[in-house]
């Protein structure tokens, strides 16, 4: 039988991280004797969260284009060069049967290295609306895996799939873990359990809400996990007390999706993908400062099903107290919002994916 190798890349953020481990994950299961290699950016998040999975990770000296002229900008067109030739090496070296990218600046030069060393290559693209390294990309690549319709104005029709987003398959079945996750967090049982998820680096404007809102929020009798994210964990961390657990980032995030009854959240391609599974009521709070604003776009697609709550940034001042006690207290309209985003869910997504790296082999 033989022993196929391959090689995953996509960082910068959770968004493109987790679906690599969770591509490889899958594979493994497939091809226990399979090698694997993930790729990512230096000083990037994925470069410890893929060996606590697990998995061997090389960095690249690579990083994005900043919006303004900056000493990165002008440093980019060396930082471009060196890490397609280092891509090349690794490449040559490891001899991988498929090169998969998630996204995220590593992804750029190494699927440009393996496309050109006639290596099969598979995208996969989380949002509504793709980032520009896999517009890019997508000429070269034999498959692009997809989560939102419509797309074919940014890649080639014939090589688009529709799979959805792969997803941590712990969270297919949490109801089973509800007690476990209320005494993993300290929690009372018999208090409603609000979720707040900024994403692995955290949202400012999320975290202001929260700490004003939070007298309200507690006179409502709920109880908080507040994860505000590793960049203002020091400033929020004042917070935690008996009702409130303030945490920088969530490693169980099924334990934290057992225990809550309300979410609210960003609306990241990921975050999205993984509330409809988990199916919960969600109040969804897109991040504005995002390309083509297609967190909004995200979450729209969901509301579009009656599947949960919108609100805008510019809307939290005058709406998000109102809202979210009308929800809290309407026991009726979580059970339903719950029901209809469940049925967006695309649990076989990681599944499919690995369908189509398979095919390429």
């Amino acid at each position: 039988m033989t022993k196929y190798k391959f090689i995953l890349s996509g960082g910068g953020t959770g968004g493109h991280i987790y679906p690599a481990i969770a591509i490889a994950n899958e594979l493994k299961l497939q091809f226990p004797d399979a090698e694997f290699l993930f790729v990512g950016a230096q000083n990037k998040m994925e470069m410890q969260k893929v060996p606590q999975a697990g998995y061997e990770i090389k960095g690249l000296w690579i990083a994005g284009l900043q919006r303004k002229l900056t000493l990165q900008n002008l440093m980019f067109p060396l930082k471009l060069a060196t890490s397609l030739l280092e891509s090349r090496r690794i490449i040559k070296q490891f001899k991988p049967n498929v090169v998969i990218g998630t996204g995220g600046f590593a992804s750029g030069p190494l699927l440009q290295a393996a496309g050109g060393a006639g290596i099969p290559t598979v995208i996969q693209e989380q949002n509504s609306f793709p980032g520009i390294t896999n517009k890019l990309l997508s000429r070269r690549a034999n498959k692009i895996c997809v989560a939102y319709e419509n797309l074919e104005r940014f890649f080639p029709k014939e090589k688009m799939v529709l799979t959805g987003n792969p997803v941590r398959q712990d969270l297919i079945d949490i109801d089973s873990k509800t007690d476990e996750a209320i005494a993993f967090y300290g929690l009372d049982p018999n208090k409603k359990t609000l979720l707040v998820l900024g994403g692995s680096l955290g949202a400012r404007r999320l975290n202001q809400l929260i700490e004003k809102e939070l007298p309200t929020l507690l006179s409502l009798d709920v109880q908080i996990i507040w994860q505000c994210g590793k960049l203002y964990f020091e400033e929020y961390k004042k917070h935690s007390q008996q009702n409130v657990r303030v945490v920088d980032f969530i490693e169980r995030m099924d334990f934290v999706y057992a225990a809550a009854d309300v979410i609210i959240s960003r609306a990241g391609a990921s975050s999205v993908s993984e509330l409809c599974i988990v199916g919960k009521p969600v109040i969804f709070i897109p991040s504005p400062n995002v390309a083509e604003d297609h967190q909004t776009k995200n979450a729209q697609a969901i509301v579009d099903e009656k599947g949960a709550i919108l609100l805008k940034e510019s809307e939290l001042e005058s709406q998000f107290s109102i809202v979210f006690e009308a929800l809290l207290k309407d026991d009726g309209k979580q059970k339903q919002l719950g029901a209809n985003i469940k049925k967006l869910a695309k649990p076989n997504a990681t599944k499919d994916i690995v369908a189509q790296i398979i095919n390429l082999l």
